[in-house]
């Protein structure tokens, strides 16, 4: 693939995570698409199952996620994408092994979020003690991680 086609899908994608940050989802949608019909890649294959995700389509976006992953399966973020997902559905058991290889995953950053969803997904299944240590290693990794300390507090209230 020539590097003009490469840059004109890269400025497509960035067009669309643009149109999404600014909540305009069926134009991030559409211009995913044209990125990935020049180009595809991992990355707008996830950013489109993140933007059907807030479109309420959460089974597209697991998709998505699907196909990001048959293209680069060392970029992490669709696996901790589709365990995020899972976790919304109830899902918890499903959930875990996804996220458990985004916290191998060669290619990913933020890396501690794969983490807190473990959290997420433990705590749910009402297995504290494993959330906590999950909650515990996001933080380690992100030390300013908000939501993590937050989960860890309001463990240790449920414990009391």
């Amino acid at each position: 693939m020539s590097d003009g086609k490469r840059e004109q899908a890269w400025e497509l994608f960035q067009q669309a995570y643009q149109a999404q940050m600014e909540g305009e989802l069926n134009r991030a949608v559409e211009l995913y698409k044209s990125s990935l019909k020049i180009c595809p890649t991992a990355e707008a294959h996830t950013f489109l199952g993140w933007t059907y995700n807030f479109q309420g389509k959460v089974h597209d976006a697991i998709s998505e996620c699907k196909r990001a992953i048959a293209v680069d399966p060392d970029f992490g973020n669709p696996y901790n994408d589709i365990g995020s997902y899972l976790i919304e559905l109830g899902r918890y058991d499903e959930a875990i092994p996804w996220l458990q290889h985004a916290t191998e995953a060669p290619r990913y950053d933020p890396r501690h979020f794969p983490y807190f969803n473990l959290g997420r997904a433990y705590l749910a299944k009402r297995d504290f003690l494993r959330a906590r240590g999950y909650f515990k290693d996001a933080l380690r990794i992100e030390p300013r991680y908000t939501l993590a300390r937050q989960a860890i507090e309001n463990l240790r209230r449920l414990m009391n």
